[in-house]
């Protein structure tokens, strides 16, 4: 795929991930226009004020909860990144109605204003948290999967074409224990919920560039799952704070012990290759099932959970990962 004559839109541009997106981007592939998207002009001002100024980069002030904005900025473009969403655990819990408007409406939104601007194609972007929910959170974002992958029916002879991404924490992002275990270590103390829990973690350069390679390799129709290791809190605490008193505090309602990035269920029409799944749709009901001539097919009651990983971070892998942000980097 050729970005050089492409015009990529992301939903939530401002964000953790929407800002590496963008520097990645338009350092590595030089499209012809990114258009940052988001309902923040506080955060837009600042990501120009740091750098973001490219004559090819565009700000559009907007609320994915508006659909005829979302159309009117989508004329002329040919890939949308989905990756506004309310995320923050506690709040979604707190404020459902919003977490709703926002993670599932927001993502019909984008289905219907990309179909109507002849968008090419449509990469959402999910989390672990989507499998076997247990907090509101989830749950929207496993509607906000549902919506988008079952979208590809709405395509007819168009040429729009919708897929997922699913992967697990992002070190060091907006709302990621990271920055709490920076901040606490100070005290000499430290808390976690459980000593077993255990969870999937990636860098956000890995996630931005499994982004991209999605994009360039997408049918429609797929949940692409990265390969990624896995790591307990409690190591992560040693890395980041190894001389604090670790506090537990109890599991937290909403929260799991272990993430799962692909369920029992999911593994049926999963195939599997070198770095990452690729989870086909349920229905054969049009595309999204070439990978089956790439990949192996998973055994039965396959499970790709963060407790059961067959890769893990050692306390000094995970030191290096979160090196970045003991030097001030935490956004």
């Amino acid at each position: 795929m050729d970005w050089k004559d492409k015009v990529v839109l992301v939903t939530g541009g401002t964000g953790s991930f929407g800002k590496k997106f963008t520097q990645t981007l338009l350092r590595d592939e030089q499209p012809a226009k990114v258009i940052v998207f988001s309902r923040d002009e506080l955060k837009q001002h600042e990501m120009q004020a740091a750098g973001f100024n490219q004559p090819n980069l565009r700000y559009f002030i907007g609320d994915v909860r508006d659909r005829d904005r979302l159309t009117r900025a989508m004329h002329g473009v040919d890939v949308v990144v989905h990756a506004a969403a309310l995320k923050q655990v506690p709040a979604c819990e707190y404020n459902p109605m919003e977490a709703i408007k926002t993670n599932i409406m927001g993502t019909s939104n984008v289905v219907e204003a990309a179909l109507d601007a002849g968008v090419a194609k449509v990469l959402t972007l999910s989390t672990d948290k989507a499998v076997n929910p247990v907090n509101l959170y989830g749950a929207t974002k496993l509607a906000a999967e549902k919506l988008t992958v079952q979208s590809n029916t709405y395509a007819g002879g168009r040429e729009t074409r919708f897929s997922c991404v699913r992967y697990g924490n992002v070190v060091g992002s907006r709302g990621s224990v990271v920055p709490v275990f920076l901040q606490q270590r100070a005290s000499g103390q430290v808390t976690i919920t459980d000593e077993r829990m255990t969870r999937f973690w990636l860098s956000l350069e890995q996630g931005v560039k499994f982004v991209i390679d999605c994009i360039e390799q997408m049918y429609g129709g797929e949940v692409f799952v990265p390969k990624i290791p896995s790591t307990t809190i409690v190591d992560l605490a040693k890395a980041m704070a190894p001389d604090a008193t670790i506090n537990f505090i109890g599991i937290r309602p909403g929260e799991k012990l272990h993430e799962v990035l692909i369920s029992e269920d999911e593994s049926r029409t999963t195939v599997e290759l070198e770095s990452m799944f690729v989870v086909q749709p349920m229905e054969a009901m049009w595309f999204g099932y070439e990978w089956e001539k790439k990949g192996k097919k998973l055994p039965d009651d396959f499970r790709y959970a963060s407790n059961t990983n067959t890769e893990w971070l050692t306390v000094e892998q995970i030191k290096k990962l979160v090196a970045p942000f003991e030097a001030g980097a935490v956004e």
